[in-house]
């Protein structure tokens, strides 16, 4: 059962590195609820996650979540100490936080562009993060750590880009490096809605050329049938004062 599942997870791990451009280390970003079942299922995170996913990752949470854990009280401060030992992530809420499960969804944005793996129990945010393409979902189930199959959503997302519909996330991040380097990256509303002026150009010298007049056709000639003699058209000569002509003789009576 072991080899099995650590099969589906190294299938699974692949799909997010080829598709959403996945690396190691692997950023694990880890809620609360997640260290709390680790600690009653005896599961050592630090040890069996690096295992489990076939390489080195990242521990780290957030000050919400830190947060959230102290304002319980005293039945979660077995996973409050165990959630202190990983990586601190700043978050927009440092001086107003908001619960954990909002908190993680705002780190993810809408296409996770820092490739977070997310560990978690809390039902509210394992149905938003199905929402967003390219989030790697861990959980414990049976005393074992899940990597969960991928999302709907980052299927979908998947079989666009293979039609040419989109653009993955490595491919624009490309982009936007390239008009960075080539220094024509534009803000937001930069340049829009103005119209480029056209250069005024010379007339064409082709166009200035006068037009020539069409001779008229000749007529086609007269095709004679077979056997037929053509006709010799004979000219009269014209006559002149100088030619000499001959009077008609008259009898004298």
């Amino acid at each position: 059962m072991k080899i099995k599942r650590q099969k589906q997870a190294k299938k699974t791990i692949s799909f997010y590195k080829y598709n959403f451009s996945f690396r190691q280390p692997f950023q694990i970003l880890i809620d609360g609820t997640f260290c709390q079942a680790a600690l009653k299922n005896k599961i050592q995170i630090k040890e069996q996650m690096p295992k489990y996913l076939m390489g080195e990752v990242q521990l780290c949470t957030t000050n919400c979540a830190l947060k959230e854990l102290e304002t319980l009280g005293k039945q979660l401060y077995g996973a409050k100490i165990i959630l202190q030992r990983f990586q601190v992530r700043k978050c927009p809420h440092f001086k107003n936080p908001v619960p954990a499960s909002e908190c993680l969804l705002s780190m993810l944005e809408d296409t996770n562009p820092h490739h977070y793996f997310v560990a978690t129990q809390d039902h509210t945010v394992t149905t938003g993060l199905k929402k967003i393409p390219g989030v790697p979902l861990l959980y414990i189930i049976l005393n074992t750590i899940v990597l969960d199959k991928p999302s709907q959503a980052s299927l979908d997302h998947v079989q666009a880009v293979q039609l040419g519909e989109l653009v993955n996330p490595a491919q624009q991040q490309s982009i936007r490096n390239l008009k960075e380097e080539q220094g024509i990256a534009q803000k937001d509303g930069e340049r829009r809605g103005k119209k480029r002026k056209r250069k005024q150009s010379n007339p064409n010298p082709l166009s200035c050329l006068k037009k020539k007049k069409k001779g008229v056709p000749t007529p086609p000639l007269k095709k004679t049938e077979q056997g037929e003699k053509r006709k010799r058209s004979r000219h009269k000569r014209q006559k002149t004062e100088g030619d000499n002509v001959s009077a008609p003789v008259v009898a004298n009576t």
